[in-house]
């Protein structure tokens, strides 16, 4: 089994390409975008369809989909993270349904945009099923459709599924029900970030990769070649941004891994179902994310080692054994026809969790500063509607997307090390704690609501 190496999604396609140029030396534009993920080239590919005239200039410390945006679970969801209370801080109850509504729609916008490039990304729509594999996480499961019907969703958008009814679109062992929602897209992340890179050169957009951004000031983005001037600067650095000065404590890099097995047989995916190719994750605490790929694997994704001391990112995701371990057992659970499966390739990768786990678009005409971020694992279709949102800032144009709750937050920074390598440390071993006493008592976990208000996730 192979491991690291950015992971399956690029070495499928032949590996990563060559990098394009580096920037060789200073310049201006009128705007310049820090990284060249998914929020970095969104907001490039909006900016330029809306007036094509713009200068726009992306700076990559690597290479185009190097970090989260080309390594993970290829789920384009239309939910996100965060407290709905917080962001109902901001907005009200109303701007929270707003915000809900547009992340529903913006699937169908990644799938437009896919579509009419012509982008290999093996997108298709299938939905998401959030499984319960014990009765704890069947009664979270009812609250959140409960939840989500106080805030404007309806049946036709989430809805519970009773364990035959569960069994009739896939088996997996041991669940007692499920929810189901439509909004869930699967594709294929390098592709995607392939597809997105190309699009956007086309509107001529310069990429340069290999060109580490040393510093972020107001109207200036400075490399070690030279600075590039503008009057816009957009941070689009996620799970990377604490390399940043004066930025090493905004947001934490959260590692998640993920193993692939080979292709399976036809007999065994005859016992296991899933001809839809739903999008599969669970209610545990320390959940895990599944997906079944194009060509008959099954991916399977949780947390390894959830933070790194001082945030550090991991390099191109080489991936310990515990945590491959670890999954394996978890799809064999799940999965046991598919248990003795042999492994094809594990790799990790790094996501942006700010302190209070919601993510925020933010531009300041004052100091030519924007960024957007802190997507926590939900970045695919929260970057798209984040990047719109941000072209409309930048362009000075009020819209309904320029008046979300995400809009012109700033969550508090996070604590200082070592308190926020032992807090972080600390979370998640609690949180499986918490998992363990639900699967032996059947009820939720006073522990897991209390670290979920400690933490700040809930």
């Amino acid at each position: 089994m192979r491991t690291g190496e950015l992971g399956l999604w690029w070495r499928s396609i032949g590996g990563v390409p060559a990098p394009r140029a580096p920037l060789p030396g200073s310049g201006e534009a009128d705007v310049t975008i820090v990284g060249a993920g998914f929020t970095g080239l969104w907001t490039a590919y909006y900016l330029k369809r809306a007036r094509p005239s713009l200068e726009v200039v992306v700076l990559e410390r690597e290479t185009a989909g190097f970090g989260a945006s080309g390594r993970n679970g290829g789920w384009v969801s239309g939910f996100f993270s965060g407290s709905p209370r917080l962001y109902e801080r901001r907005g009200g109850r109303a701007g929270f349904a707003a915000l809900q509504q547009e992340m529903l729609a913006t699937v169908d916008e990644v799938g437009r945009v896919i579509a009419e490039h012509g982008m290999d990304a093996d997108f298709i729509k299938p939905g998401q099923l959030s499984v319960a594999m014990d009765a704890a996480q069947l009664t979270r499961l009812r609250e959140r459709v409960a939840s989500g019907r106080e805030r404007g969703l309806g049946g036709s958008d989430l809805h519970l599924l009773d364990a035959e009814q569960l069994g009739a679109r896939v088996r997996v062992a041991g669940a007692l029900g499920a929810t189901f929602t439509p909004h869930v897209a699967r594709m294929q992340p390098a592709k995607l970030v392939l597809g997105l890179a190309a699009a956007v050169e086309s509107l001529g957009v310069r990429i340069y990769e290999q060109t580490a951004v040393q510093r972020i000031a107001p109207r200036t983005a400075v490399t070690a070649t030279g600075a590039v001037s503008a009057r816009w600067v957009v941070r689009a650095t996620e799970g990377y941004t604490p390399s940043l000065p004066g930025l090493e404590r905004l947001l934490v890099p959260i590692n998640s891994s993920m193993i692939v097995t080979e292709p399976l047989p036809a007999p065994v995916w005859e016992e296991i179902g899933w001809e839809g190719c739903e999008l599969l994750d669970d209610a545990a605490h320390v959940y895990v994310y599944l997906q079944r790929t194009e060509d008959g694997r099954i991916v399977i994704g949780g947390r390894g080692v959830p933070y790194r001391f001082r945030s550090a990112t991991g390099g191109r995701g080489e991936t310990g054994r515990a945590t491959i371990e670890h999954l394996r057992a978890k799809l064999a659970e799940m999965f046991p026809p598919a248990g003795a499966a042999k492994l094809d390739h594990a790799w990790s990768g790094v996501l942006g969790v700010p302190r209070d786990w919601c993510a925020s678009v933010h531009a300041d005409p004052t100091s030519g500063l924007a960024w957007a971020g802190g997507y926590v694992g939900l970045g695919v279709a929260s970057a798209n509607l984040a990047a719109r949102a941000l072209a409309d800032l930048i362009l000075g144009e009020r819209s309904e997307l320029t008046a979300l709750p995400w809009v012109g937050r700033t969550p508090r920074r996070w604590e200082p090390e070592p308190l926020r390598w032992v807090a972080i440390r600390g979370t998640y071993a609690l949180y499986r704690g918490a998992d363990r006493l639900e699967r032996r008592s059947g009820r939720p976990s006073s522990l897991g609501g209390l670290v979920d208000v400690i933490s700040g996730r809930h």
